[in-house]
């Protein structure tokens, strides 16, 4: 049976099956984009600190120093899988309950904005088996696989129990209001860590930001894994469903004092053109308009 699991406590679990890649000297163009694996000195004076992102600025300084290869975490190599019977590449013509696939285009390209390596994999297993050969395939390039199913969960079952038969699995009930549940552990003879997101974009896409994302981030050594966050004025009143969080899209203003929640939040499109995550509390069932609130801000023009 699902465990009901609060975000913060999901967050450690997952980030307890996941460490830094072994560093390794990396040429200096292969170099710009990864992590810094250790403190750079020239003479006695540092010039560049561990866990920072290497930048054209950094390369620099690095051969400005007369350095031609700098110390580097590795970028993760993220799978991102998809599998449903009823998910159609886009493109092609809909039938009956069939949708077109979102997730994996998505979230491959998250994985990538968060500067990791991302390989997109579709599917529509029959059964375990050919779902179990499909994930064990893609062992052998993974420090990390994401899997997501259906909108309404039908293959959620099914990916649980091919997991199931591949490691040690846990299945949990997020408390985020309009998700669903997830799974996470260590699978394959070298124990890479999987995770599933629900089958909803806009519920997979939140969990992306609030759990996989500082999962990738730990992966590359960096020195903050989370979105910075915020306090903003809130412009509009908002209504949650208490016991559980909320993460309201919304549009931070050009200063960062004010978040205006976006309308219709049933829709894809407030992902796109949301700026910022309003995160309400279990407890918060009411916020009105002037109420100072938290705000997790996805781009960093506004910091």
């Amino acid at each position: 049976m699902a465990e009901h699991t609060r975000v913060d406590e999901f967050l450690t679990s997952l980030l307890e099956i996941c460490t830094p890649l072994d560093s390794f000297d990396m040429p200096l163009l292969d170099a710009h984009g990864a992590t810094l694996a250790e403190d750079i000195y020239a003479g006695d004076r540092l010039v560049m600190k561990a866990g920072s992102r290497i930048r054209s600025t950094q390369i620099g300084l690095a051969a400005s120093i007369g350095l031609d290869h700098l110390p580097t975490r590795p970028h993760p190599r993220v799978v991102v899988m998809s599998a449903g019977p009823d998910l159609v590449e886009p493109g092609k013509d809909l039938k009956g309950t069939e949708e077109f696939e979102t997730n994996s285009w998505m979230l491959t390209t998250a994985v990538r904005e968060v500067g990791a390596v991302a390989y997109r994999v579709h599917s529509i297993p029959d059964d375990e088996a050919q779902l179990q050969n499909l994930i064990e395939d893609q062992l052998v390039r993974a420090d990390l696989i994401i899997i997501s199913g259906e909108r309404h969960d039908d293959s959620f079952d099914l990916i649980s129990r091919t997991l199931s038969n591949m490691g040690e699995i846990t299945t949990v009930d997020m408390a985020i209001e309009m998700s669903g549940r997830h799974n996470f552990g260590l699978i394959g003879p070298d124990k890479t860590p999987v995770v599933t997101l629900p089958g909803d974009p806009i519920a997979s896409y939140i969990s992306f930001e609030l759990f996989v994302r500082p999962m990738i981030r730990t992966m590359l050594g960096a020195s903050t894994i989370h979105r910075p966050s915020i306090k903003a004025k809130l412009e509009k009143a908002i209504a949650s469903t208490e016991g559980v969080r909320s993460y309201i899209r919304g549009v931070l203003s050009e200063d960062g004092s004010s978040v205006v929640p976006l309308a219709n939040q049933e829709e894809l499109s407030t992902l796109s053109d949301a700026t910022a995550f309003i995160a309400v509390g279990e407890k918060d069932t009411q916020l009105k308009a002037g109420d100072k609130v938290t705000v997790v801000v996805l781009e960093r023009r506004y910091i």
